[in-house]
């Protein structure tokens, strides 16, 4: 009997709405028709049961899925185990669909689908499917294996002292790393697909008592505002569920660090997992999270203090330093010390170039530095770094083209960049950086000033789903000031009782001291 082809047609939301048949042979000729000229599909049609008249068909994608699981605990139970099966069960309709489903195949994963559209979907996840003449339903059977990199230390949050692993691109990877350190019922996992060709896997992960609903939803009903083919990173999702999109400040904090991840959910914070990424999103955040580090939480809190102090006075010269020369040795240079502005003039002797186009080539040539050194492999983009900090830089103040001074700002400078431990914070002041330049080359002292409190007016402007971005800064009565106690400064671990902002206002409390003999717990 010839068997009737059915073009793939979709719906709007790019769903296959082939129907699954009953005849075998019908399901199979359309299933090919999906994924023809597809050489990596995997496909064997075979007969089961006492008499070998029940015919089966499976597929799956090769090198995606685990060999061994379908050669021992699907072949060969079907094609050995399963001739056992009494020819009563054969005959009657409750079948041997079921008997398979329930005990002919020794895996736990197994599940039946009734949608070609979900058939395609499992086979390009890296599932196997099986269909059965006479059936107009298929099993799913969990056989995923595909090949990735191990879990290894983060390279963009290194620590002396703290958790070595890092996130990887396999999504129950991750997942599973968070829930080796949050072993609790209420860690939730609410798991959807973004992206009409991608379907990538994403993960809502928070305490289901500890996180507001209100921002979990509004997460959700972002994550639902927008229609796009497929989302291959994490940052192009960042960047789809922000609405300040005109702000250079990152909304949206991501990390590479199961233990930061898990510390953000206790906190009741949300995590976002994109699957093939190995960086997830924290959400809602603030400045002050930005410059707290995993370190911070595992060495003293005098020594933590310290640093955090020098991070935030780290950021202000990334920002401010090469603006804040400009404007006084252009318009101001009585403001400087006598001996200083001689030295200033001595060293900037034979310079044919004004202050502000001395520092504007500097800092373009360190970025460009900077941007070739990352794209380049590391050996080599370490011999940039070398050639471009020492030769180069030693070759054009000998040349006269910049005055020494210009090249120590400028390291300066670079060097309180790398400061803040947070990447996407950097790139913010880098830009902010030279808005200050322009602002001081052009008005002074009060460009200066008007480019500095103009940046503090829209940070105060702004909001991370729904909490102020400055807090505990501004806002800091809500939880009655106690989030001052982590922010420039970081008190002792048992002074930190309650959770930040983010957190629903009946459960904030996450330490409680016990008295001699008490035995207490947290509200859950």
């Amino acid at each position: 009997m010839r068997i009737k082809k059915v073009a793939p047609t979709h719906n709007q939301d790019h769903r296959i709405t082939i129907p699954i048949s009953l005849s075998l042979d019908e399901n199979i000729s359309n299933f090919e028709y999906l994924f023809q000229d597809c050489g990596d599909l995997v496909k064997r049609k075979f007969p089961i049961g006492v008499n070998k008249n029940i015919w089966a068909y499976i597929a799956y994608i090769d090198v995606m899925i685990d060999r061994r699981v379908i050669e021992e605990s699907i072949l060969e139970q079907l094609i050995v185990q399963v001739r056992d099966v009494p020819k009563s069960i054969e005959n009657t309709e409750e079948n041997i669909f079921e008997f398979i489903k329930n005990g002919g195949i020794a895996t736990a994963d197994v599940k039946e689908i009734e949608k070609m559209d979900d058939v395609a979907l499992a086979v390009l996840s890296g599932d196997t499917v099986l269909f059965i003449d006479g059936y107009d339903k298929v099993l799913l059977i969990s056989t995923k294996g595909w090949p990735s990199r191990g879990i290894t230390e983060p390279d963009t949050e290194a620590v002396v002292k703290g958790s070595k692993e890092g996130f990887t691109e396999v999504f129950r990877f991750n997942t599973v790393l968070i829930r080796r350190r949050i072993r609790d019922t209420k860690l939730k996992i609410k798991q959807l697909q973004v992206g009409l060709r991608s379907r990538t896997d994403i993960g809502l992960v928070y305490l289901e008592d500890v996180a507001k609903p209100a921002i979990v939803s509004e997460i959700t009903e972002r994550l639902n505002d927008f229609v796009v083919d497929g989302v291959i990173d994490s940052g192009m999702l960042e960047q789809l569920m922000e609405k300040d999109w005109h702000s250079p400040f990152p909304k949206i904090q991501t990390t590479q660090r199961p233990d930061k991840a898990a510390s953000a959910i206790l906190e009741g914070r949300v995590v976002i997992i994109v699957d093939n990424s190995p960086f997830v999103l924290l959400l809602p955040t603030t400045l002050n999270a930005f410059f707290q580090a995993s370190e911070d939480y595992t060495q003293r809190w005098m020594i933590m203090s310290f640093f955090r102090v020098v991070r935030y006075m780290a950021a202000f010269v990334a920002i401010a330093l090469p603006g804040l020369y400009i404007a006084l040795t252009t318009f101001h240079p009585s403001m400087i010390p006598t001996s200083l502005i001689y030295s200033f003039a001595a060293s900037r002797q034979g310079v044919p170039f004004p202050a502000v186009i001395e520092v504007i080539i500097m800092e373009l040539a360190f970025e460009l530095l900077r941007e070739a050194g990352v794209r380049l492999p590391g050996p080599i983009g370490n011999t940039i770094g070398i050639v471009g900090g020492l030769i180069i830089g030693q070759a054009v103040v000998e040349a006269n083209l910049v005055s020494p001074i210009i090249v120590i700002i400028v390291a300066v400078t670079a060097i309180s960049s790398f400061a803040i431990p947070n990447y996407s914070l950097t790139t913010a002041f880098i830009l902010m950086k030279f808005v200050i330049i322009a602002l001081s080359a052009t008005l002074g002292l009060y460009g200066f000033w008007v480019g500095i409190l103009a940046q503090l007016i829209h940070l105060v402007s702004l909001k991370s789903f729904g909490v102020p971005y400055l807090s505990p800064f501004v806002s800091g009565e809500i939880n009655e000031y106690s989030d001052l106690k982590d922010s420039i400064l970081r008190f002792p671990t048992f002074l930190l009782k309650k959770r930040p902002v983010f957190s629903k206002e009946d459960n904030r409390v996450r330490l409680k001291m016990k008295q001699k003999g008490e035995q207490n717990v947290l509200k859950k």
